[in-house]
């Protein structure tokens, strides 16, 4: 008797919680309007009211960061970096919190993190790389043009004033652009305001920009893929879609490639990485993936790795807690960092 009233006590005691426990269900949004590209995000709530407040409110956030980050179009009540590599040349340009905070960061923490290999300072070439590909008859810039622009790059002319929390270019055919790090950024950004809602478990995709938001209900991670670059366009066609793919509860994967942005001219391909040593594009790899916990620092890294040689880029991977690499050499041949072995699935 004693022993069944115990095992009713333990029933009991466990009614409560069981009754206070919520069902996760499994959704996903997306969207094709941000970034110029598409943007999945796929988590868990428990109805989908709750789903749908936290994705209208990541789309806001990523749309708000889209604006600010957009170089090519001015939008209405907005001070964005199309409106300051209009007037910042001429005058110091108040922005947002949100803009400045971004600038500050890839001035301080970006360009020295990738050791110097991603300039937002470089938009005087960058631009020359774009309405080349851009054109109807894409050809390369003229060297010479690329010549004149590398005076106007230098990241110490884009000059930050924090108590007045102004833009300033001292140099005024300088051009900032930020596709090298502003989705990552941006991707960062949305993440911890999701989690800070109480969003508790998501898998965000924003191009080649992965981050996870917490484990799955089950406590099993999130997994991404690693882009094949030999098999992701009409030049490239061998293989399997995916080189690797890799855990990654609470952390970011961002991948930079050859193979999305490009045009051919005399059977010679032009993409949009450019090498700041050289100002043409880099050809050093096909892919550069990089696994860290935060998706703004891996976008930045992937760029940069993508512009330098392999040993001095695993030597910067090697010198940075957390952060791992994946390499893929225009050989053929895949190259990881010592750690990136210890999130493989």
């Amino acid at each position: 008797m004693k022993r069944r009233l115990t095992a009713l006590l333990l029933v009991l005691l466990c009614l409560p919680l069981t009754a206070c426990q919520k069902q996760q269900n499994l959704y996903s949004a997306t969207w094709f309007d941000l970034f110029d590209t598409v943007a999945i995000v796929q988590g868990y709530a428990d109805s989908q009211d709750s789903w749908n407040a936290q994705t209208q409110a990541m789309y806001s956030d990523l749309q708000r960061y889209n604006e600010l980050f957009d170089i090519y179009h001015h939008y209405d009540g907005v001070i964005n970096l199309y409106d300051v590599n209009a007037r910042a040349a001429a005058a110091p340009v108040q922005v947002s919190d949100e803009l400045y905070a971004f600038l500050r960061w890839c001035k301080d923490t970006a360009y020295p993190a990738a050791n110097g290999a991603t300039n937002i300072a470089a938009g005087a070439v960058l631009r020359l790389w774009h309405d080349a590909r851009e054109s109807d008859s894409p050809a390369p810039p003229d060297a010479d043009a690329i010549a004149a622009a590398l005076a106007h790059i230098d990241v110490e002319d884009l000059v930050l004033d924090d108590a007045a929390q102004t833009v300033y270019f001292a140099d005024p055919e300088m051009a900032l652009d930020v596709g090298a790090v502003g989705k990552g950024y941006a991707v960062e950004q949305a993440a911890l305001a999701a989690e800070a809602r109480g969003l508790t478990s998501a898998l965000i995709s924003v191009g080649g920009n992965l981050r996870a938001i917490g484990t799955k209900p089950d406590g099993s991670q999130w997994v991404g893929g690693v882009e094949n670059p030999w098999n992701s366009s009409e030049v490239y066609t061998n293989g399997s879609s995916t080189v690797a793919a890799v855990k990654m509860s609470d952390l970011s994967l961002v991948t930079s490639g050859d193979y999305q942005r490009y045009y051919v001219v005399d059977g010679v391909r032009y993409h949009h990485l450019i090498d700041p040593a050289t100002l043409w594009p880099a050809a050093y790899f096909d892919g550069v993936s990089v696994l860290a916990p935060d998706s703004g620092v891996a976008d930045c890294l992937t760029t940069g790795l993508f512009c330098l040689p392999l040993e001095e880029g695993k030597q910067l991977v090697e010198s940075l807690d957390g952060v791992e690499a994946l390499w893929c050499t225009t050989d053929g041949e895949v190259i990881t960092s010592s750690g990136w072995s210890e999130h493989t699935n």
